[in-house]
């Protein structure tokens, strides 16, 4: 099983490429995770935030591999600790699918995303920069597997 973060944004601040970077790492020989980014929407004065979101979408839905589980990061999505997600983590390899998580542009994801969603998780109820989701979920992906493996990592 792998799985691919698919990120609306591009160049992310070097702190977060490295951070990410390293869970990345960590994460290779448990559950292997690709990052693609997708160019953003057009936005600005004059611009329609609807059509942004739109052609986000539809990039994001491209960039989707065949038969994933998609799980779209939500404000109004489902909590999980971190033992929560480990065990969501075993059901998705359990199904034998590989995994896609998604992170929206500024507004969210487009209607179309959220429609295509098997589920929808909510890193909590603080607003985040969408680059630092990246590596939030990075950390929490890598912590739930640490969880399944037994390795000390969590000490909670």
């Amino acid at each position: 099983m792998k799985a691919r973060l698919i990120a609306v944004g591009e160049r992310a601040p070097a702190w977060v490429a490295q951070g990410f970077a390293e869970y990345q790492k960590r994460l290779s020989h448990w559950l292997p995770m690709e990052l693609v980014e997708v160019e953003p929407g057009g936005r600005g004065k004059g611009r329609d935030t609807a059509r942004a979101m739109a052609d986000e979408g539809a990039r994001v839905l491209a960039a989707l591999p065949k038969q994933a589980h998609v799980v779209a990061l939500d404000g109004r999505g489902t909590l999980h600790s971190s033992e929560q997600l480990a065990v969501r983590l075993e059901h998705w390899r359990g199904r034998g699918r590989d995994l896609a998580f998604l992170i929206g542009g500024p507004e969210g994801h487009a209607p179309e995303v959220l429609q295509r969603a098997d589920e929808r998780w909510s890193l909590g109820p603080l607003t985040l920069p969408h680059m630092l989701v990246r590596l939030v979920l990075a950390e929490q992906v890598y912590r739930a597997a640490a969880l399944l493996a037994n390795h000390p990592y969590h000490r909670a």
